[in-house]
């Protein structure tokens, strides 16, 4: 049953806004579960989140968002409140490089209190959930509510977080550059294995016959999408030789005049301050006598000096480290003296590697710089 206009008018400038870790995860729960734990991001202040991690809600709030009637809905919600405690969980796969992947388990509701003679609910967010909801800096995709409300299976919900993330990115750097004309399409139509699809939609060993995965993993959930979202959905499957190995997605989207909106336009916000302080430290990396002696000694090439985050490493990890170096050398022209010495010195043995991944001057310089000044230290102890 479609719900009410007027109902969903209700949860119009509601935003959600979450890590693309936690949209990437695996969500062990079903279709009641995962939109109320998604309702109940959409009442998080990233900005001013609360001291215990605890939200209020109203039942006539989850009336309308689950579009029941009283009667029904204690039920639902009480069976939904079970499931989510005793068995549901985010299952969070964060890549660490050459380590591979780590994995969590955050069981993320882990408290509902809620009574028969008034209207309040309270939910209280684990804490290990947390930074995947206040941490926002980078990495993060926003949606609103009312999208997701009219979903009416778990892989809908799922899929069109997934497709958000990926079509988010897209906007971005179709506006701000940064990305190739491949890599923008990549993104507008993102490509991902059966293999990672079941894994993403928790279906390994289940639905085994690929027209019962495509029923129900692909067709309806897109179906979905396109009927109640702001992305227009649709796929094409990528085999090698007879099986289908990927899957293809196609996304164009409906101009969303109501983003970013509340918790979205703080995170926008405060990615934008992070943009702006980290111009500043370049600047006065940049400044630096340090650069300027490590540039001499051509420790830093022109496209060393060009590239922001590196700049930004040494100023915050590095430079900090030649201040104490100087001091312990006698200070103003002496300890200066004692600085450029040291750069000297770790300039002549700079073995760069062929190997593009070795090839990190900022670490470079602080494991060097590091290291001497535990040696410094020694001798004025003795």
């Amino acid at each position: 049953m479609a719900m009410d206009p007027e109902e969903k008018a209700k949860f119009v400038d509601r935003t959600v806004v979450e890590h693309n870790d936690l949209i990437s995860s695996v969500a062990k729960m079903d279709k009641v579960p995962l939109k109320m734990f998604e309702l109940a991001v959409s009442n998080l202040d990233i900005d001013e989140p609360p001291k215990d991690n605890t939200i209020h809600l109203s039942k006539k709030e989850l009336f309308s968002f689950f579009n029941v009637h009283s009667t029904s809905v204690n039920y639902r919600f009480k069976r939904a409140v079970e499931r989510m405690q005793r068995q549901a969980y985010f299952e969070i796969r964060e890549d660490n490089g050459k380590k591979g992947f780590r994995y969590r388990r955050i069981v993320p509701i882990p408290y509902i209190e809620w009574n028969d003679y008034n209207d309040d609910v309270i939910l209280r967010f684990d804490q290990a959930i947390i930074p995947y909801l206040i941490e926002l800096k980078k990495n993060f995709t926003q949606y609103a509510l009312t999208d997701i409300i009219e979903l009416k299976s778990k892989y809908s919900v799922i899929l069109y977080r997934w497709l958000s993330m990926n079509y988010s990115q897209y906007e971005y750097y179709l506006g701000h550059g940064g990305r190739t004309k491949v890599q923008l399409s990549k993104l507008k139509n993102p490509t991902i294995s059966v293999e990672e699809l079941r894994r993403l939609t928790d279906t390994l060993g289940e639905y085994e016959r690929m027209s019962t995965f495509t029923l129900w993993i692909l067709k309806k959930p897109c179906e979905e999408i396109t009927e109640y979202t702001h992305l227009k959905v649709d796929f094409e499957k990528i085999k090698e030789g007879r099986s289908v190995k990927a899957i293809r997605f196609h996304v164009s989207a409906a101009p969303q005049g109501r983003l970013p909106r509340k918790a979205g336009n703080k995170a926008a916000e405060r990615q934008q301050e992070l943009k702006k302080a980290n111009s500043e430290i370049y600047a006065d990396a940049m400044a630096s006598d340090y650069t300027k002696w490590l540039t001499k000694v051509l420790m830093l090439s022109p496209n060393d000096l060009m590239n922001q985050k590196l700049m930004i490493y040494l100023f915050e990890h590095v430079y900090p480290q030649y201040d104490e170096l100087k001091k312990l050398g006698g200070g103003g022209v002496k300890g200066n003296h004692k600085v450029q010495a040291h750069i000297r010195y770790v300039s002549n043995r700079w073995t760069p590697s062929d190997d593009g991944r070795k090839n990190n001057k900022a670490r470079y310089l602080d494991v060097a710089i590091a290291g001497y000044l535990v040696q410094v230290r020694g001798n004025q102890i003795r």
